[in-house]
């Protein structure tokens, strides 16, 4: 059995690592993230997640393009490429679909179950990969262009790229971000919008994170703006639609 660090102390010291060492991950490692992965809850035992480990260097090369956003000729999300290790998590009806042909995979509902349960086993492979020494680093940006991404894995229908991951041994130290308070997000009985007072505090908060560790002028009410007032991706929909999701 590989030693891992308790649950706890792994969870409460998550940070995303962009930067990785030239290191291979063990195949017996990565082995055990995966099953770890595989060992999440799922609804009513549909297991409709799959994982495409992307070790093509010109696939992975052409999925940076899709995350990166150019700046002044420069590209982005290099550790797309470099990391020892990047997975697509997909939701994946098809194995269904083999089996039941008439499985009526179009309703939302279905959607959303196949959407958390890819969260769910993707959580559980970063928080053990991170118990193991390594660190990761969530990658939603490949949904810039999800057809493209579809196109260079040979994406079926009835399957769905909803996010990327890189892991490997961390090559950096970072700070943690800091979370919304818990008495902003928890309520009791009934849902309680938060305070305006508190979330202002937290915007000040956030800022003088951004501040020391960056130089940057940038609240959280900033990336909010920069991320929801504007279009969301729009070809999402179409795709999915095409992928047989979402029709109603």
């Amino acid at each position: 059995m590989l030693k891992s660090l308790p649950t706890l102390e792994t969870a409460l010291a998550h940070r995303s690592i962009r930067r990785f060492k030239n290191e291979a991950i063990p195949a017996d490692v990565l082995a055990t993230i995966i099953q770890a992965g595989q060992m999440a809850s799922t609804s009513s035992y549909m297991q409709n997640v799959s994982i495409i480990r992307v070790t093509d260097i010109e696939k992975r090369k052409k999925i940076r393009q899709i995350c990166a956003n150019a700046y002044q000729g420069k590209m982005g999300h290099a550790y797309v490429e470099h990391c020892a290790e990047f997975l697509v998590f997909c939701l994946d009806a098809k194995r269904h679909l083999q089996l039941a042909p008439d499985a009526q995979v179009d309703w939302t509902e279905v959607l959303l179950i196949g959407a958390i349960d890819t969260g769910i086993l993707a959580q559980n492979v970063l928080l053990t990969a991170e118990s193991l020494g390594l660190g990761g680093v969530y990658i939603g940006s490949l949904r810039n262009d999800i057809q493209g991404v579809a196109d260079i894995l040979s994406i079926p229908q009835g399957v769905v790229p909803l996010f990327g991951m890189c892991l490997g041994y961390p090559d950096q130290e970072t700070n943690q971000r800091p979370r919304l308070p818990a008495n902003i997000i928890v309520s009791e009985n009934t849902y309680q919008a938060a305070p305006e007072e508190a979330l202002k505090i937290y915007d000040d908060v956030v800022k003088t994170y951004y501040k020391e560790r960056s130089n940057l002028d940038l609240s959280w009410s900033d990336q909010i703006r920069n991320n929801l007032c504007t279009e969301v991706r729009p070809g999402i929909l179409p795709f999915l639609q095409k992928q047989g999701f979402a029709k109603r």
